[in-house]
């Protein structure tokens, strides 16, 4: 729950306070939104009323990538439970959910869903997404990808098959 300029300054320092050889995990939930295959990140308090004022009032997905590729870290992870359904008033994007994200050698990133398609918020309080991830990253002994593949199903089991998480790597 930060602002635009409070989000760039963590994600700044985020990177600034990675070191070769560690392995770095950026989590983001919250609303998201792809503009011209360009996914940002919404901050509280953006007013964004049309396509055109999201550049100027979100942050770009692409800076966490840039963050990382610069610190030179072993291993990313970057976790976006960022593909809701637009909530601003007069915002009418033609596309939903967010765009895929090619990720570098090194670097994971797992979507809540398929990109382009719309993640659910869920009844309680957390999405279905990150209500799974989190049941399952108590499951001692699993690799990386058995986790996101455990999460993948349990979603899609929760939300009767309409949302299918989605990794890239």
């Amino acid at each position: 729950d930060v602002t635009q300029q409070e989000m760039e300054n963590a994600i700044r320092e985020f990177g600034q306070n990675l070191q070769s050889g560690d392995i770095a995990l950026f989590y983001f939930s919250g609303h998201g939104a792809q503009v011209e295959g360009v996914n940002y990140l919404i901050p509280i308090g953006a007013r964004i009323e049309s396509e055109r004022d999201i550049k100027y009032k979100a942050v770009e997905a692409g800076m966490v990538l840039d963050q990382l590729e610069h610190a030179r870290s072993r291993m990313n992870i970057i976790i976006l439970d960022a593909c809701r359904d637009n909530p601003f008033k007069g915002f009418r994007s033609n596309r939903g959910g967010l765009a895929l994200m090619s990720a570098p050698t090194g670097t994971l990133i797992a979507y809540a869903t398929a990109p382009g398609t719309l993640a659910y918020e869920g009844p309680g309080e957390h999405s279905p997404y990150t209500k799974n991830l989190l049941e399952t990253l108590t499951k001692p002994g699993l690799r990386i990808e058995d986790v996101f593949k455990q999460v993948r199903v349990a979603v899609m089991v929760e939300t009767d098959y309409k949302q299918v998480p989605w990794e890239s790597s």
